[in-house]
């Protein structure tokens, strides 16, 4: 501190208590305290004449160490004692004078949960990370429901495969992903599929099946929902739709809604997460050209009237060349420095149409 006020009238505060590791709230602090007249520190408290002495605390915690005592807590050696006409100290004080040797603790076998890894997942085309979940729809009355099986792929925000069904089952998930691998030609080691910890998911019907297709699973950490945020993304863009129903009648029903509402999501819903193309485009590689044309409309909407683009010239947008469930925390790795792949085929195919 002293050497700081040596300093204040050649340098700012700021620069001085950087170099010397200070924080300028405690150097204020003490210039207040010492204009004040208070102590800089806080002063010792004395020790109370009501307090044990040495020798008293080092008998009640040899007392509380014997072998008739060691298993019982302080609220039953306290009472003990008094029965056989002995007062050492209150509960409170053998409280004290245990937690100072650090042995007040949790004795009884505590569960211990495993850690879990958070799932770091890369996808740079279609097919390559498919994440899918299972949510409830409302039945005809109270505590009866429909399950929603929904397979999307990351990538591209495309639905691959969906199932209705009465109750959630490891079977009809293993006969949807094996359908859906083979509409969409999986190959081996192609695809990671992430879901969470359901039963379903964690089912040793489903672990078989991924690996007799050489499909890669991952699962999300316990209560983590931001480890899944693309099938709960999907999730709220299905139940917040203005016709999507309080309850549903019958299976029936909830299937001939859900059929219709597919294929406007694939092949209509403009995705704000992909540069507002549907995931139908992007996921059979139909971006390039729709973006050339796009940046067509805008470049001459920008030769008509310059002056309403004030800042630069209106450029396209394009969807992300990569996308990520939970992107790496090392810092070596910048996720902004993956290849470009799509940027560079929009690159290519603008040069060429100039």
């Amino acid at each position: 501190m002293n050497l700081i006020q040596q300093h204040r009238k050649d340098m700012p505060v700021l620069p001085l208590c950087e170099a010397l590791g200070l924080p300028r709230a405690s150097l204020y602090r003490q210039v207040r305290k010492a204009s004040s007249g208070l102590p800089a520190s806080r002063p010792v408290r004395p020790r109370t004449a009501l307090a044990l002495s040495e020798p008293e605390r080092r008998e009640v915690l040899d007392l509380l160490h014997s072998e008739p005592f060691s298993d019982l807590p302080p609220t039953q050696v306290y009472p003990i004692l008094l029965d056989e006409g002995r007062y050492l100290c209150s509960v409170r004080t053998m409280y004290r004078i245990l937690a100072q040797q650090g042995e007040v603790r949790e004795r009884r076998p505590v569960a211990s949960h495993p850690v879990y890894a958070k799932p770091e997942l890369l996808a740079t085309a279609p097919n390559q990370v498919w994440s899918w979940d299972i949510t409830k729809l409302k039945g005809p009355v109270t505590w009866t429901y429909f399950y929603l099986y929904v397979i999307l792929d990351i990538f591209s925000r495309y639905v691959v495969g969906w199932l209705v069904a009465q109750r959630e089952s490891a079977a009809l998930a293993k006969r949807l992903i094996e359908d859906t691998c083979r509409k969409q030609l999986i190959a081996q080691d192609q695809l990671t599929i992430h879901a969470d910890r359901g039963s379903s998911m964690k089912s040793k019907l489903v672990a078989e099946l991924l690996a007799d297709l050489g499909v890669t699973k991952s699962h999300s950490r316990p209560s983590v929902s931001n480890d899944n945020p693309f099938s709960e993304s999907q999730f709220k863009t299905l139940k917040y739709r203005p016709e999507f129903p309080d309850r549903f009648g019958s299976l029936q029903d909830a299937r001939a809604f859900c059929s219709p509402f597919f294929g406007w999501y694939n092949t209509e819903h403009h995705h704000c997460g992909i540069g507002f193309y549907t995931p139908a485009d992007v996921h059979y590689g139909r971006v390039v050209l729709l973006r050339a044309r796009r940046q067509a409309a805008l470049d001459a909407a920008y030769e008509r009237h310059p002056e309403r683009f004030v800042r630069h010239r209106p450029q396209a947008s394009c969807p992300p060349p990569s996308v990520w469930i939970n992107p790496p925390t090392d810092k070596g790795l910048n996720v902004v420095e993956q290849p470009p792949r799509l940027l560079s085929n929009f690159q290519e195919v603008l040069s060429q149409s100039v």
